[in-house]
């Protein structure tokens, strides 16, 4: 007799989404049960508030009693964890389901409401693993977001209440390719960057942002009998139009801003369709000056932008300094346009 194979495919389906919420299922439970031994340890602080060293002396007995008989999980470390979960997260109805508990662990060490609320919103949209919103966090997302917007829209965009009206509100910049596994000494060309970004796309993609998805590459465009190749094609759902990518190994010039132009202008007036907004062009290069990128482009262009890439991850000492000093040249943008 002849068996529908389907039915194979489908209950493995069945079978593994079961096993994926049984998990969620026991992880959130385990996230419940920290957040109720951090209120219990915080509560009982606070009946020997009087006594300056009492909340130290507490973990450390409690975890004395606890970690012979429930293992590592309450050591002294453990028990701070759990405290300070509970004073970073006082509701527990505000918990949300689709967050591990060693998501929460990287959550709590940041610095405001404002940076926790920004990468849980990131984190359940785009379903980031426990790796990925690491090194989102890591590679500053949300400062490098503020550096050309304010803090609410950043927030109402990563929430969903806001629809991204403007390519700068999604796009970073510096952005970080460290995951390209390409050396900061070693000497390559366009075409090894290129390269390494189709080959892991996955990670490109996830640093590009949210909407994304991937075209083309070296698409190739006919103008009046010359031949062009335009690097990578992607195209964002959410801005509803085609973004090009042109990679430079280089310091960016005023003639490669051109060459962008020219495809920009072509993809507007070949490929987009009528109810797409206009195309957007980015430079990802080396190196560049922001005043050869401004004085190149007409006043008010909002189509072509230049995002400087890097092959690792700075420090967080360099990180803060570079954001400190771009925030401080962004207000002295704002105040003398």
């Amino acid at each position: 007799m002849l068996v529908n194979q389907s039915i194979i495919a489908d209950i493995k389906a069945i079978i593994s989404q079961s096993k994926d919420k049984a998990i969620r299922a026991v992880d959130h439970q385990r996230t419940l049960m920290y957040w109720h031994i951090g209120k219990r340890i915080f509560e009982e602080e606070q009946e020997g508030k009087d006594r300056a060293d009492y909340g130290a002396y507490l973990i450390k007995y409690l975890s004395k009693q606890l970690q012979p008989e429930f293992g590592s999980g309450f050591s002294s470390r453990q028990l701070q964890w759990y405290r300070q979960f509970y004073r970073t997260f006082p509701i527990v109805s505000t918990l949300w389901t689709q967050l591990s508990w060693s998501q929460y662990k990287l959550l709590l060490s940041l610095d405001t409401d404002e940076q926790r609320e920004f990468y849980i919103a990131e984190t359940i949209k785009n379903n980031w693993t426990v790796r990925q919103l690491e090194r989102q966090i890591y590679s500053s997302l949300y400062e490098r977001l503020l550096l050309s917007n304010d803090k609410e829209s950043v927030l109402a965009v990563a929430k969903n209440e806001k629809q991204p009206s403007d390519a700068k509100e999604i796009i970073k910049d510096p952005m970080f390719l460290e995951f390209l596994g390409l050396k900061r000494e070693a000497s390559y060309y366009e075409r090894d960057l290129e390269n390494a970004i189709i080959t892991h796309l996955q990670e490109f993609l996830l640093e590009l942002g949210n909407g994304f998805s991937f075209v083309a590459r070296q698409k190739r465009i006919h103008i009046e009998g010359d031949e062009f190749f335009v690097d990578l094609v992607f195209y964002n759902r959410l801005l509803q139009c085609f973004v090009i990518i042109e990679i430079k190994t280089t310091k960016l010039t005023h003639q490669d801003i051109g060459q962008l132009q020219m495809y920009v202008n072509y993809y507007d007036r070949i490929e987009k369709l009528s109810h797409e907004n206009p195309t957007i062009g980015i430079l990802l290069c080396a190196n560049k000056n922001d005043a050869v990128v401004k004085f190149t482009l007409p006043e008010g262009e909002k189509q072509i932008i230049a995002s400087q890439y890097k092959l690792y991850l700075p420090t967080e000492k360099q990180l803060l300094e570079e954001v400190n000093k771009e925030l401080a040249n962004f207000g002295d943008r704002k105040e003398n346009p």
